[in-house]
């Protein structure tokens, strides 16, 4: 069993916590354009309360751990370990409860090349203690906006994890923020009468997008993700895990063991 202290000290080994690579600089910007209600970075949330930059530095510093101060502009980002941890137990706890129903599941990453395989062994442990993993509009087409104009992207399932592929493309997927793809699971899932999601578990739009349609959702969110903490804060999103999305994907395998630990869900 992994205990929290050899946790904690993971975290700050691999800069999924403490010092990590998200820049100052990329958080503010990310914020600012939260304000401005940019969908680029509400990512599916519709944010019920006003919210300045200074609200999203307060909220950030009390959720992640960065710098409150808004006059600092430079530097690298800070996520506090202990926050990390307190959010992986409370995260730990929503799979546990749904996995004592029996509830049903839907796995959704935009960030594919990184967190896959922890969604994937998630999903297996879920799928052995009787919950339903749900795969709605497999191969379903999404068209999203981009910097690059309209891409086109296929919706795919890997070991019960939903990802998006471009047309003709190799390798684990694409990077995206959308809220799209959660969209086209539920509608599809809800045109076919069949069994909609008791929690949506992922990232970025997965998230903020289940949310919304009231869905309890939980997921992963680094310092320039500020719609799943405010999404927290307003009580749309249940669960918001402070961490770096986008270091090597075996350090999050720690991460696995330790909440399929206190989720019960350890094989």
């Amino acid at each position: 069993m992994l205990s929290t202290q050899a946790l904690r000290a993971h975290l700050l080994a691999s800069r999924l916590a403490g010092d990590v690579a998200t820049s100052r600089e990329t958080s503010l910007r990310s914020y600012r354009a939260f304000v401005a209600r940019d969908p680029r970075v509400t990512i599916g949330l519709d944010p019920q309360w006003s919210w300045s930059v200074r609200d999203v530095i307060a909220l950030m510093a009390d959720r992640c751990g960065v710098s409150a101060d808004p006059e600092q502009v430079t530097g690298a980002d800070v996520i506090d370990p202990e926050r990390t941890l307190g959010r992986l137990t409370a995260f730990a706890e929503r799979l546990g409860a749904v996995a004592a129903r029996g509830g049903a599941v839907l796995f959704g990453t935009g960030h594919p090349h990184r967190l896959l395989g922890f969604y994937a062994d998630l999903a297996d442990a879920l799928s052995a203690a009787g919950c339903s993993v749900l795969t709605p509009a497999q191969g379903r087409c999404v068209d999203i906006t981009t910097r690059f104009g309209v891409r086109t992207y296929r919706l795919e399932y890997v070991r019960g994890v939903a990802r998006l592929r471009e047309a003709g493309a190799g390798g684990p997927g694409a990077h995206s923020h959308s809220p799209l793809p959660v969209r086209v699971a539920l509608g599809a899932a809800a045109d076919a009468g069949g069994q909609l999601p008791d929690l949506v578990v992922g990232d970025h739009g997965w998230v903020c997008g289940a949310g919304q349609l009231g869905i309890e959702a939980i997921g992963l969110a680094d310092t320039d993700d500020p719609a799943l903490f405010v999404g927290e804060a307003e009580g749309r999103v249940s669960v918001a895990v402070p961490l770096d999305d986008a270091v090597r994907a075996d350090h999050y395998r720690p991460l696995t063991r330790y909440v399929l630990n206190r989720a019960c869900l350890s094989q």
